[in-house]
């Protein structure tokens, strides 16, 4: 159950990571290649965005290593479930299809969640 978990805690928690120091440190115009939907949040909104998708990756990988509230790792991956049900309705609503990186990041989360529970 342990292997599981890191196969898809760990590519999870690196995404995370990535996309959250990138809303947190770049301006809108520098994400706005990447991230359409930039110019519809306030930046104060897009900073928290990316906090809590860092917090999220950190949730997912130091509990579990370090054995210190191990139940906050699936906390986590549900965290980042709710997130990911968030975006894609903000995609959706802004009439972006393009939803598949979601749909996989919501799936990856939900079933982490799983494996989780048995750290």
């Amino acid at each position: 159950m342990n292997t599981a978990y890191w196969i898809l805690a760990g590519p999870l928690a690196l995404f995370y990571l990535y996309a959250g120091t990138l809303k947190v440190t770049r301006s809108p115009d520098q994400l706005r290649p990447m991230m359409a939907w930039v110019d519809r949040l306030p930046l104060p909104a897009l900073r928290a965005l990316g906090t809590v998708e860092v917090l999220g990756a950190t949730g997912l990988v130091l509990p579990p290593l370090t054995g210190v509230a191990v139940p906050l790792a699936p906390a986590a991956a549900g965290g980042l479930v709710l997130l990911q049900a968030g975006a894609i309705a903000v995609h959706l609503t802004g009439g972006d299809r393009r939803i598949a990186l979601n749909t996989v990041l919501i799936t990856t989360a939900a079933v982490a969640i799983w494996p989780a529970t048995g750290l």
